[in-house]
């Protein structure tokens, strides 16, 4: 009788790594770019579990560890395109009002460019950083949040030290909105990345809130330098 194919997994599994042909006009970081997303497993499972990017499990982690999501909550999602961040506090907060016996939360979205709508969520377009964006943040709510959190990183330059100064100047116009709008006792989760420029922000954060910490989540790829602060016990 002949032999079959060696299986060297165990599983009666191929090794699935992709590796992606160059093609005539394509980059080099175009094609490494290309061959991560499709080896990443976070990738697989948003397509699998059906969210719009492998960034929700950051949030999902991040609530794992710090239970910040919990039913009856009023959350605020700053630059909240694709929606990831949206789908995964819907369920948590109980914002479809579908677990019996739970409070009902509520999640506003906010995003410069318009977002598809997630079911239990209310989105609108809005430039965080106009005047009287607390204002209409805590209209929309009906008062004030429980969260406020933040995926948003500026567009790249290609320059580390311009993208660091840019994604911290981001993090702390979130940072002040969040004093505007957050409950006393609220959290405040936001994207930076790790660097010297930040610490101006981390000393402002620990005033006005009884417990900061630096986390890079397991969804956070171990090549990128961002990581999230999350800020618990707003001083008011």
């Amino acid at each position: 009788m002949g032999k079959g194919p060696k299986n060297t997994s165990g599983r009666g599994q191929r090794d699935l790594t992709v590796k992606v042909k160059t093609a005539r006009g394509r980059k080099l970081s175009s094609k490494l770019w290309l061959e991560r997303q499709l080896n990443d497993p976070y990738v697989r499972r948003a397509q699998t579990e059906g969210y719009r990017g492998r960034a929700a499990f950051k949030i999902l982690e991040l609530d794992e560890k710090y239970r910040f999501l919990v039913p009856g909550a009023r959350v605020v999602d700053l630059g909240c395109a694709p929606g990831g961040w949206l789908q995964v506090a819907v369920p948590r907060i109980n914002a479809l009002g579908d677990r019996a016996g739970k409070p009902q939360g509520r999640i506003i979205g906010v995003d410069l460019q318009e977002v598809d709508p997630v079911a239990g969520a209310e989105i609108h377009q809005l430039d965080f950083m106009e005047d009287d964006a607390d204002e209409k943040v805590k209209a929309w709510l009906g008062g004030r949040a429980d969260v406020v959190m933040s995926d948003m990183a500026a567009s790249a330059s290609g320059h580390k030290q311009t993208d660091h100064l840019r994604i911290i100047a981001l993090c702390e116009a979130a940072a002040a909105l969040a004093f505007d709008v957050l409950d006393e006792g609220g959290t405040f989760v936001a994207k930076v990345l790790a660097g010297g420029a930040e610490g101006s922000l981390q000393v402002l954060l620990k005033q006005r809130f009884e417990k900061v910490v630096n986390v890079k989540p397991p969804a956070s790829r171990s090549d990128s330098s961002e990581k999230f602060v999350v800020a618990t016990g707003f001083k008011g």
